[in-house]
């Protein structure tokens, strides 16, 4: 009963706080003597403080607001993407106190091997945490793959198969999958909306749908694979075994491969503008996204079209998901946030003249608040969920 009304008062704080002691009660239904107990063990582990601002109390005695506190609790993100690592330590107010990452090549990898890299990291962005006061009391990875448990079921861009994901730190640990706590990282530290489509582009591409502020996952845990629709029926073959795929047009490879092909026109090259499988395979001389929005900004012909045949590509698939999903609001996130600007016109225009008839207006399309952090604020994020939700058990309460 103990641990449920922690769960309770630290909801009530985290949800419509900060509160006076008095207020809790009233909102909670608990008593007053229970609530004052209740917030002084919240206090001496660090979850909340009382701020000093003096509010009225019944009677017209004062009262001190409790709210949620920063400055001693803390959760770890990591992150394993195709081409980086990432951590961060992100406070219980949701504030990010620390953020690294890592370029690496983890294409086709040994896993023990990109584990035992985490693994550093991991140790070294929570030695700092701990250095600068903070208790770091639970974990979680984000993976561009399937999970189901501890095991990685699938990850064919890192090109892993049942892989089971060791504990990386001695701290409550779990695993899921990246386009998940992506959309999750952006209802908590993005938009904060409550309804909508995520999509991650990156290598491959992914998707989230929040509903009611909670990840929509399916029967097992694989709805969401937007890079697998097909766009055009008899395309250039896609890794996972299919034809035409959105991955193939619009995904990070296709991309980037604008820079090789923008730099071999020069030259008098230049990719097929309808095989983006071979604009993919210049990705290895190519750059970064970094340097394909300059190229952008720059108005390079070659780069201008790539972007404009993926936004053409990505609004034929996510007019199939709206048909299915009917969602009120499309986020862009990942790669797709700093490439938003030649992006949203394309997929607009596609959402348009497709769904007209059907909807009159497409779900406004919006670029992500958190960019490529998403998935790993989500990950960070869902330590501080598990917190609130019981916080007799994560903190020996």
């Amino acid at each position: 009963m103990r641990a449920r009304n922690l769960a309770v008062v630290l909801a009530t704080i985290h949800r419509s706080g900060p509160h006076t002691r008095a207020e809790l009660a009233e909102r909670t239904g608990l008593t007053k003597t229970t609530v004052s107990s209740l917030v002084a063990d919240l206090i001496e582990a660090g979850v909340v403080s009382e701020s000093g601002a003096v509010q009225k109390g019944e009677r017209g005695r004062p009262g001190v607001a409790v709210s949620l506190s920063g400055r001693r609790v803390a959760a770890l993100g990591l992150e394993i993407n195709i081409d980086y690592l990432a951590a961060c330590v992100v406070d219980l107010t949701r504030t990010v106190r620390l953020r690294r990452t890592r370029p690496a090549d983890n294409r086709n990898s040994d896993p023990a091997v990109i584990l035992d890299g985490l693994r550093v990291l991991a140790k070294e962005i929570m030695a700092e945490a701990e250095a600068g006061g903070l208790r770091v009391i639970g974990a979680a990875l984000a993976v561009p793959g399937t999970v189901e448990g501890e095991v990685l079921r699938s990850a064919p861009h890192l090109g892993w198969r049942d892989v089971r994901v060791p504990d990386l730190v001695d701290l409550p640990f779990e695993i899921d999958n990246e386009a998940n706590l992506a959309a999750l990282g952006e209802l908590w530290f993005g938009s904060r909306e409550s309804d909508f489509l995520y999509v991650s582009g990156e290598i491959g591409i992914g998707a989230g749908l929040v509903v009611d502020g909670a990840v929509f996952r399916g029967t097992y845990g694989l709805a969401g694979e937007l890079g697998h629709v097909v766009v055009v029926p008899d395309g250039p073959a896609c890794r996972c075994g299919g034809r035409g795929c959105l991955e193939v047009y619009a995904g990070q490879d296709t991309l980037l491969g604008a820079l090789g092909s923008a730099g071999s026109a020069g030259s008098g090259g230049s990719a097929d503008a309808a095989d983006p499988a071979g604009a993919a395979g210049l990705v290895g001389s190519a750059g970064s996204v970094g340097e394909l929005v300059a190229r952008l900004e720059a108005g390079d012909p070659e780069a201008v079209r790539t972007c404009e045949r993926a936004g053409h590509a990505l609004g034929v698939a996510l007019t199939s998901a709206v048909h299915l999903l009917d969602p009120g609001l499309i986020v862009l996130g990942g790669i797709y946030a700093p490439l938003y600007r030649w992006l949203a016109g394309p997929v607009s225009e596609g959402l348009g003249a497709r769904l007209a008839q059907m909807r009159g207006t497409p779900p406004a399309l919006v670029v992500s608040g958190t960019g490529p952090d998403a998935a790993v604020l989500g990950a960070a994020g869902s330590v501080i969920q598990r917190i609130i939700a019981d916080p007799a058990q994560l903190l020996g309460l």
